[in-house]
């Protein structure tokens, strides 16, 4: 029971690893023609980036279907923790930043505001060169720093206070 949770967890953050390289090397690489339209927003609420929900789906439904009928093997954990995972970023990046639907849009905590701040960065560049923060759930830490000075009332830029 122990090594299930294991291999739960550990998938869980080994995709968010390999959701950065992707991102970065995939998604703003060879692939940009799908991702583009998510940097430089058309109209509607479809994007061709939403094609990377089946991409990516596609190791977790592969591990969780050969994991169960192989007597729910380790595959089987592996395909949830990916499965979480994907969990996690349509609730984060979908619903929370991008606000796709209107779900969690008033969440003052440090870490989601500099979660938002660093996704704001990374879509400051609309083309796929020089772009950075690529993560999704792990935030550079100086914008989780600049988020807790401002929820302390704490001028960001010289640590005065806003009194």
């Amino acid at each position: 029971m122990v090594i299930n949770i294991l291999l739960v967890i550990g998938a869980f953050f080994l995709t968010e690893f390999l959701a950065w390289s992707v991102h970065k090397y995939v998604m703003h690489g060879f692939l940009w023609v799908l991702h583009k339209d998510h940097h430089q927003k058309d109209a509607g609420f479809f994007e061709k980036n939403d094609a990377f929900f089946l991409i990516f789906a596609i190791p977790s439904w592969l591990c969780i279907m050969y994991g169960y009928i192989a007597g729910i093997d380790f595959r089987f954990y592996i395909g949830i923790g990916i499965a979480i995972y994907g969990l996690c970023y349509f609730l984060v990046h979908e619903i929370y930043i991008h606000q796709r639907f209107k779900w969690l849009y008033n969440v003052n905590h440090p870490y989601f505001k500099g979660l938002r701040k660093a996704h704001k960065v990374h879509h400051k560049n609309l083309n796929k060169e020089h772009a950075e923060c690529f993560g999704m759930l792990i935030v550079p830490f100086k914008y989780y720093r600049e988020a807790k000075r401002a929820r302390a009332g704490l001028d960001i830029t010289s640590g005065a206070s806003k009194i």
